[in-house]
């Protein structure tokens, strides 16, 4: 297993990170632990999960993922200091949290108690928020004017991250959380966050993790390379665009069990005739290399310049070995360009 720097923080993490949105689900406790140990036993140092999983999130279940990750800290203790645990704080939204409140510096602090709480630990690692406060381009809102960045109040919006990056200070001196990061963010709000970080002498975000992957690569160039040069580690999630890149749904196919048999929250949004199209292609590119299409897309994300970690997710210990191999691989030149040339046919298919 290879490691990256966690940005500017002094972690190393490997290039997998292991994605728990699915236990307290469609995973049992029983199941959850064998994916922690399998993945422990691959090299893999870095679990990521949320406040609000699994998914899709609901009232009934939210905090689930993270007591059954708690539980095996609990009959795991001496392994807590082998692992890089990130959790995350809900945007606002959801009626079951915060009353689908805001994030503000008193959230954060009785977030990560609760967190704490559930986890059975000390510590979290890395602790990000799920996604701004603000509106922001992301869960197919990405087309042009899908939303409006002119009637955003910028000073309110600069103000509510200082509450939290204040707080997000008072977790750190107390010793509940060592690092902080983004999930769901833009350039513009790295930036501010990095800016008002330097101004107030307040903690630095250390990542930033969206959406990423052959359907739907919208970060590069423009806020990878501004990551890069800021020393913000990019952790793709769904990297398999919510299983759609295995190939399993295509044609409106919906095997039995899989997370598209469960209602979604944004709804199938990636599941358009131009994203089944394109997967064709990277099937047919897959099977010439002689590796699955979910391999393909995997190590296409992990082969891309800035990324840190890359966020997987499976229901069975065969997805996640299956997975995990993926980034053992090397793609020769003639399957980079393959996949290259169909990058250009579908540059956003959903």
């Amino acid at each position: 297993m290879k490691f990256s720097k966690l940005g500017s923080s002094n972690i190393d993490v490997s290039r997998v990170c292991l994605g728990s949105m699915t236990w307290g689900l469609q995973n049992s406790q029983q199941e959850a632990n064998q994916q922690i140990d399998f993945a422990l036993s691959k090299g893999i140092n870095f679990i990521d999960t949320a406040e609000l999983y699994p998914v899709p999130p609901s009232g009934e279940k939210h905090g689930d993922t993270e007591r059954h990750i708690g539980n095996w800290i609990n009959t795991n203790k001496q392994k807590r200091n082998d692992i890089v645990l990130a959790s995350k704080i809900a945007g606002p939204g959801l009626p079951y949290i915060r009353d689908g409140g805001k994030i503000t510096g008193e959230a954060v602090i009785k977030s990560v108690d609760a967190s704490l709480k559930r986890l059975q630990t000390d510590y979290i690692d890395l602790y990000q928020l799920h996604w701004p406060n603000r509106t922001s381009p992301h869960f197919s809102r990405h087309s042009p004017n899908d939303i409006n960045f002119t009637n955003v109040d910028r000073k309110q919006e600069s103000a509510e991250m200082l509450e939290i990056l204040q707080a997000l200070k008072l977790c750190i001196d107390a010793g509940k959380i060592r690092h902080c990061g983004l999930s769901d963010d833009t350039t513009w709000g790295i930036n501010e966050y990095l800016k008002l970080s330097d101004k107030h002498s307040l903690p630095k975000m250390v990542s930033i993790q969206n959406e990423f992957n052959l359907l739907h690569n919208k970060d590069w160039p423009y806020l990878i390379e501004n990551c890069v040069h800021e020393d913000i580690a990019f952790l793709p999630w769904s990297p398999l665009a919510g299983g759609m890149l295995s190939g399993k749904y295509l044609n409106g196919a919906r095997p039995e069990g899989s997370r598209w048999t469960i209602s979604q929250r944004n709804g199938l949004f990636r599941a358009t005739e131009q994203s089944d199209l394109a997967i064709k292609e990277y099937e047919k590119i897959a099977k010439q290399a002689g590796i699955t299409t979910a391999q393909l897309a995997l190590k296409w994300c992990d082969n891309v310049d800035g990324v840190t970690s890359t966020i997987i997710g499976a229901t069975s210990l065969a997805q996640l070995e299956e997975n995990i191999n993926a980034f053992d691989l090397v793609l020769s030149p003639e399957t980079i360009d393959a996949v290259s040339k169909v990058l250009k046919l579908y540059p956003a298919p959903f």
